[in-house]
């Protein structure tokens, strides 16, 4: 499957001419939680030639499709995710540190990871994780049985906000570090694990009764960071320069001065 999409993205680069400068995985299959029939969820940063740059007009700075056997492929101009990097992006901050690269042919990716901790801003970054947790608790949560996997959707949100809470850097993709790091409780621990070995295992997650100790849990950290991000404060404005540099240097990499 792996040589699968590395022949969608060549494909995806004579289609739009563009070059892919950075692909990875981006779902449960980095998060470390796939069942045996998750997508294959790809995102990807891409650069145009000099010329798509050189006009007035609004271009579309996105591709999305979705292909056979589950491949779900979504990217980003690079002018654009270079703009979302400034504002702490937290989903593309993830792709910079995702456990599943299919591609990286230039040095784009690499300058932005060693860039990241001057453009870490942890305020946007604990709300994007605490929303995301709170709309699928809200969503899911209100019956005594519940989408037993929704709970790994709430559960890895919340983890990363634990995470840079404590540490004040952005958290890892992967789930097992993240319950390592941050989950202290044995039994409670044990709980989650069990519940990651039968998704793994293929085993249907739809409804169930509803586990109490990771209630109890999700509960407490939703509560406890309702109240944290309401005195929050965080200003880092950095600059653009150095986002330019990378741009410029991205076109004559792909496409020569």
């Amino acid at each position: 499957m792996i040589e699968a999409i590395q022949q969608e993205i060549l494909t995806l680069e004579q289609q739009h001419n563009i070059k892919i400068v950075y692909a990875v995985e981006s779902g449960s299959r980095a998060w470390g939680f796939a069942s045996t029939n998750s997508d294959w969820d790809v995102r990807f940063v891409y650069v145009h030639n000099y010329d798509w740059y050189l006009s007035i007009e609004e271009k579309k700075d996105n591709i999305e499709c979705i292909l056979p056997n589950d491949i779900d492929l979504a990217g980003w101009e690079l002018r654009k995710a270079l703009l979302l990097f400034k504002k702490s992006n937290p989903p593309l901050l993830e792709w910079l540190r995702s456990p599943m690269v299919y591609t990286e042919t230039l040095s784009t990716a690499g300058q932005l990871r060693q860039l990241a901790t001057d453009y870490f801003n942890p305020k946007s970054c604990l709300y994007h994780y605490f929303n995301m947790a709170r709309r699928n608790y809200e969503a899911y949560f209100k019956e005594e049985e519940v989408r037993l996997k929704k709970y790994f959707y709430i559960l890895r949100p919340l983890l990363a906000c634990c995470w840079i809470e404590r540490t004040g850097e952005m958290a890892p993709m992967e789930f097992d570090a993240l319950v390592k790091a941050e989950i202290l409780d044995v039994q409670l621990k044990h709980e989650i694990t069990e519940l990651q070995v039968l998704k793994m295992s293929g085993e249907e997650l739809d409804n169930g009764a509803r586990i109490p100790i990771i209630d109890e849990f999700l509960e407490n950290r939703l509560a406890h960071f309702e109240r944290y991000l309401q005195n929050f404060q965080f200003d880092n404005s950095p600059g653009y320069d150095k986002l330019n540099t990378i741009f410029r240097q991205t076109l004559k990499e792909a496409w020569g001065s």
